[in-house]
C-alpha cells in the first residue's frame, strides 16, 4: 500500500508523513516495552546468565600457570616434553625468579594447589620449595638446577616438568578430560588408570537411576492422577491438598525421614519382621545404596509428576469413554486405545520435569545414597564446595548440562516439544 496520493504523500495530523509517523509510534512502542522489561533482563543477566557462564568459563580457564611462572613457560616452551632428562639451567634460573615473586604474593601455593590436581604431590613440592626460595641469589647465583634438587629431588623429575609444560596454556581442555576419565599426556590425551576412573561411571549411574525414578514416578503418579480426575470437585480438590502436603516440609527433613525409615532398625524393616515377611537377621539393606536413593527420590518427586498428569487428565471428557463402552470396548479396551493416548502429553510434561529435577539432584543421595547410591551432583558439589576443584565442577557441570539438553533435543524429535502440555 502506497503512502502518497496524486497530489503527494498522505500526512498524520501533525503534518509528517504517515509512514515515519507509524514507524516513530512503532519505534516508541518497542522502547517502552524495553524499558518495562529491563529491570527483570538485567536482574536474570546479573543473578544467573553471568555466574553461570563465569563458572562455564572456569572450565577452560588455565592461566594460573602462565601468571605465576611467566619467564619459565617461555624458557620451558624450548624443551622437549617427551624427553628423559630435566629442563636446562636456563629453565631452573628462570624458575628461581618466578618463585621469588611467586613467594612475595603468597601465588606459589595456589599454583602448587592447581597442578595437584593433574600429578599428586606438586602441592607439597611448592610449599617446601617457597620456604627456602629466599635463599636464591639472583644477582650472582649459579647452578639453579642443583639448590632446586637439593630442596626436593622431584625436581629433576621429567613428569614433574611435562606436568607444568602440558598446562602451561592459558586454556585448556584438561578438566573436561578428567571429567570423562582422560588425562593430558605429552603424546595427547589419554584414559586414566582403571582404578582412577569414576565419572564415567558416575554419569552412567546419574542416567539409568533417574531413569527409573521417573518409571516409579509415573506408575505410581497416574493411577493417583486418575482418581483425582475422576473424583468430583469437591473431593478431588480434597485429596490435592495431601499431593501438595510435602511441599510444606522442608526437603531436608523429608529425606532425613526416610533414613530412619529405611535403615536396618527402621520403621519399614521392624513392621516386616513384625508381619514375618523377613526374619530378625535378614532384614532388607534400604539404605546407604541406590535402592534407598529411588525409593526417597520417588517420593520426593511424585507430586511433580502428579500435577502435569492430572491438569491433563481432568480435560478428557468421560463421554469418550462411555462411547467406546457403548460400541463394544471392553474396559481395558477403552482405557488403552482412547483415554490412555490423551493422556500421553501429561506423561511427557510429567517426565521430562521429573528427570531434569532427579538428574540434578545432590542432597536426597548424599543422605540416603552412600557410596553406591550417589549421583555425578555430589561430585560437583565435593569440588565446588570442599577440594575447592571449580575448574574439574564446572567441566563436570558443562557436561551435565549437555547431556540433557541433547536428551531433551532428542525427545523433541522423537515426540515433539509441542506435544507436551501442562493442561488446557
Amino acid at each position: 500500500m502506497s503512502d502518497t496520493t496524486n497530489n503527494g504523500p498522505v500526512l498524520a495530523a501533525d503534518g509528517t508523513p504517515l509512514k515515519k509517523s507509524l514507524r516513530r509510534a512503532l519505534r516508541m512502542q518497542k522502547m517502552r516495552a524495553l524499558a518495562l522489561i529491563a529491570p527483570l533482563l538485567i536482574f536474570v543477566l546479573v543473578t544467573f546468565v553471568a555466574p553461570i557462564a563465569d563458572m562455564l568459563f572456569r572450565s577452560v580457564e588455565n592461566d594460573i600457570v602462565s601468571d605465576t611462572l611467566p619467564l619459565t613457560v617461555e624458557e620451558l616452551a624450548k624443551w622437549d616434553p617427551n624427553s628423559t632428562e630435566a629442563p636446562d639451567e636456563a629453565v631452573f634460573k628462570a624458575l628461581a625468579v618466578d618463585f621469588k615473586a611467586a613467594v612475595a604474593e603468597k601465588a606459589h601455593t595456589r599454583l602448587g594447589s592447581r597442578l595437584n590436581y593433574e600429578m599428586t604431590g606438586l602441592s607439597s613440592l611448592f610449599r617446601k620449595t617457597g620456604r627456602k626460595a629466599k635463599k636464591f641469589d639472583l644477582e650472582t647465583g649459579t647452578d639453579f638446577k642443583t639448590q632446586f634438587e637439593d630442596i626436593d629431588k622431584d625436581w629433576v623429575d621429567p613428569e614433574v616438568w611435562q606436568t607444568i609444560h602440558t598446562y602451561s596454556p592459558t586454556l585448556t581442555s584438561g578438566y573436561f578430560l578428567n571429567a570423562i576419565d582422560m588425562q593430558k599426556s605429552p603424546d595427547g590425551p589419554e584414559m586414566r588408570p582403571e582404578n582412577q576412573q569414576i565419572y564415567l561411571k558416575l554419569f552412567w549411574r546419574t542416567l539409568v537411576m533417574s531413569v527409573m525414578i521417573t518409571c516409579s514416578c509415573i506408575l505410581l503418579g497416574y493411577p493417583v492422577a486418575w482418581i483425582l480426575a475422576n473424583l468430583p470437585p469437591r473431593t478431588a480438590n480434597m485429596l490435592m491438598i495431601l499431593v501438595l502436603l510435602p511441599f510444606w516440609t522442608s526437603l531436608l527433613v523429608r529425606t532425613s525421614a526416610w533414613k530412619v525409615m529405611l535403615q536396618q532398625q527402621g520403621v519399614i524393616n521392624e513392621t516386616l519382621v513384625w508381619l514375618g515377611i523377613v526374619g530378625t537377621d535378614d532384614r532388607l539393606a534400604l539404605i546407604n545404596n541406590q535402592t534407598g536413593t529411588i525409593i526417597a527420590m520417588t517420593h520426593i518427586l511424585l507430586p511433580f509428576m502428579i500435577l502435569p498428569l492430572y491438569s491433563v487428565m481432568a480435560t478428557i471428557p468421560q463421554t469418550y469413554l462411555r462411547a467406546a463402552k457403548s460400541m463394544g470396548a471392553t474396559n481395558w479396551t477403552a482405557f488403552w486405545r482412547v483415554y490412555f493416548p490423551q493422556s500421553v502429553p501429561g506423561i511427557g510434561a510429567g517426565s521430562i520435569l521429573v528427570f531434569i529435577l532427579a538428574i540434578g539432584y545432590y542432597i536426597t543421595p548424599e543422605i540416603v545414597g552412600g557410596t553406591s547410591g550417589t549421583f555425578i551432583s555430589n561430585r560437583i558439589a565435593y569440588h565446588i564446595s570442599s577440594s575447592l576443584n571449580w575448574g574439574l565442577g564446572a567441566a563436570l557441570g558443562a557436561i551435565l548440562l549437555a547431556a540433557v539438553m541433547m536428551l531433551y533435543y532428542a525427545y523433541d524429535k522423537i515426540v515433539g516439544i509441542d506435544n507436551v502440555k501442562l493442561g488446557g
